[in-house]
């Protein structure tokens, strides 16, 4: 989730009961020990305690490398700083992160998996626990189970999966049943992931593949209730209403309210359209609300322009608290 989830998007994600825990952007390790400014720069939650959002959900650090020395070396700085767990990123598909050999890039070579988890794992002595995140594979599934079981066996106690190989990107379906096929060869816990976008895709992501937890990614951008909705139906049987238009619009006023006090308005400006632009998978009315503002660069019209035929309430009056 690179450039779209940072400290800000978590907090307004988690002032509604549904998650419990978040996953920060990943640091890029390559060949040295970064600062501690780029460590707070990812993770300004850093600087307080307990490292969690505004509302108290846990916030773990990501770690994205190759080279298991410097994995090992930052796994320890951010240790220092006070980071609550590490997270291992094997799963990102992007082609400039593979071409530098991180992200899925490992998943060709288990024992470069196994390599990492473990270089981390022996950095932070058990101090801290050390958690991973896996595709299917990098070109195939050939290796799904093998690469999942070299990160366990590196020290990895908690594996995220997500239900697609590298170049299959984020094209549907996401394979929940192949999920399902590491979690019977795995002793830790799996963590289903992958084009879970409505309450109905997590009931079946979690039958397919008989995993306890879910983990949400762009579809906690598309609709920021989904988690929230989750929660409910899981405590209480009962289905909470669709999120509206006004709801979303509210939630992109008050990103732009947050962002703008520590950036220029024409940064702030791209920012709500990539949200909104994450906001139309599955949606047609936010796709349309869209097209209408896609060309406005003036922040104070296009934050008008988002409210237009929407409520007046705070958002806090229409969030789902539950």
């Amino acid at each position: 989730m690179e450039g779209v989830i940072d400290a800000l998007t978590r907090n307004l994600l988690t002032r509604q009961k549904g998650f419990d825990w978040t996953v920060t952007e990943f640091v890029r390790v390559v060949d040295a020990r970064l600062p501690p400014r780029v460590f707070y720069k990812h993770c300004p939650e850093l600087q307080i305690s307990p490292v969690a959002t505004p509302s108290g959900v846990p916030v773990h650090l990501q770690l994205l490398g190759s080279d298991p020395r410097a994995l090992a070396a930052n796994a320890y700085q951010a240790l220092s700083l006070g980071a609550l767990s590490i997270d291992l990123n094997f799963g990102c598909p992007a082609k400039l992160v593979n071409r530098h050999d991180g992200g899925a890039s490992l998943l060709r070579r288990p024992e470069r998996v196994y390599a990492a988890v473990k270089a981390v794992f022996d950095a932070v002595g058990g101090q801290i626990p050390v958690t991973a995140k896996i595709r299917l594979g990098f070109s195939d599934r050939r290796l799904a189970i093998v690469c999942a079981q070299a990160a366990e066996a590196g020290g990895a106690c908690q594996l995220v999966v997500h239900g697609r190989t590298r170049d299959e990107g984020y094209r549907p379906p996401a394979h929940w049943e192949w999920i399902g096929k590491i979690r019977h060869r795995a002793k830790i816990p799996v963590v289903a992931n992958g084009d879970i976008w409505t309450l109905e895709d997590y009931w079946k992501a979690r039958t397919l593949s008989g995993c306890d937890d879910v983990m949400l990614g762009r579809s906690a951008l598309a609709d920021p209730w989904l988690a929230p909705r989750i929660r409910h139906w899981q405590l209480t049987g009962e289905r909470l209403p669709d999120t509206t238009w006004p709801m979303r619009a509210r939630m992109l006023k008050e990103y732009a309210h947050l962002q703008r006090q520590h950036l220029p308005e024409r940064i702030v400006v791209s920012l709500v359209k990539q949200w909104l632009a994450q906001m139309r998978q599955g949606n047609a009315e936010a796709d349309r609300h869209f097209q209408r503002v896609k060309r406005i660069t003036n922040l104070t019209d296009l934050l008008d322009a988002l409210v237009i035929n929407a409520t007046t309430q705070p958002l806090s009056a229409l969030t789902l608290e539950v």
